[in-house]
């Protein structure tokens, strides 16, 4: 893990590392429970092979095709995206206890993987560009689409994943939001999860950036950074909004994991009254769709 000098929650891509890995944040190093992430790129037919162990994984598709054998099945993509703005991802979920071996069917594969460990078996899936269901959130210029990839409910133990774009100059995960801690109400019903979260971010130039600040209430953390293409941005607590830089389309994939496989959360009560003064959907969203995997 290759952090920021100017910030230890902004972890650099590590493009110079042999292996093609590229992202690399462990728990153990990110001095939380649960969530490891992994960005790898492969050349055309480099194999991956894996157990999964005592961890449920879930591997998507950034860029490029794969296939997929293992003792849970078999799974090949034949229209993967060129890059995450010219379509969905595809979703390879595995459970713990899997073989596996993945080949990389294109000249170049850019692949995400959240993995966590877990004491539940749950069945594999491969989830589809057209399954993932999309979401306009906000309004203005805080308006942004939302992906689900392994949503709330889905068959899993703990891992949750998203892919988010914000058009050029538009505010994200805002009003800012928090789930740091475990809040029910009397009928056991979770209004909070406690979940570590991971930003890995793609930008559609190569100059661009964004910017996000990490905080909680009490501001004894208070971060902002930067990240670039392929940077990612760690969120332990707090409250984690982000703002796409002016000219630069920015992308960014979120895994979490916690209490609960839940997206439960709090709002800043300083700006929770934001909501409702939205007049309008920004007409750039949204950016990308399903039907762009075929084009």
């Amino acid at each position: 893990m290759k952090r920021s000098k100017q910030s230890p929650l902004l972890v650099l891509n590590d493009s110079e590392n042999e292996n093609g890995i590229y992202q690399d944040v462990r728990r153990e190093e990110a001095d939380w429970e649960f969530l490891n992430f992994q960005a790898r790129r492969m050349k055309k037919g480099e194999q991956w092979t894996q157990n999964t162990g005592d961890n449920e994984y879930a591997i998507v598709l950034l860029s490029g095709n794969f296939s997929v054998s293992s003792d849970k099945g078999d799974w090949k993509t034949t229209n993967g995206r060129k890059d995450v703005f010219s379509g969905v991802a595809h979703t390879l979920y595995l459970s713990r206890h899997t073989q596996f071996t993945l080949t990389a069917d294109s000249e170049v594969l850019d692949l995400g993987i959240g993995w966590c460990e877990t004491d539940e078996d749950h069945p594999a899936y491969f989830k589809q560009p057209e399954e993932c269901a999309v979401e306009l959130r906000g309004g203005d210029n805080a308006n942004r689409q939302i992906t689900s990839l392994l949503q709330p409910g889905f068959d899993c133990h703990r891992l949750v994943c998203v892919e988010v774009y914000t058009p050029s100059g538009n505010w994200s995960s805002f009003p800012a939001h928090k789930h740091d801690e475990r809040i029910v109400d009397e009928e056991g019903n979770v209004l909070e999860a406690r979940l570590e979260e991971t930003y890995f971010y793609k930008i559609d130039k190569p100059q661009g950036y964004a910017i996000q600040q990490v905080y909680t209430s009490d501001r004894s953390l208070d971060e902002v950074v930067r990240p670039k293409n392929d940077d990612l941005v760690m969120v332990p607590k707090g409250y984690h909004p982000v703002v796409a830089g002016h000219g630069y389309n920015v992308y960014y994939l979120n895994f979490l994991t916690g209490s609960d496989q839940s997206l439960a959360n709090t709002d800043d009560p300083d700006h929770k009254w934001i909501y409702g003064t939205w007049k309008g959907q920004d007409p750039r969203l949204p950016m990308v769709t399903a039907d762009m995997n075929n084009a």
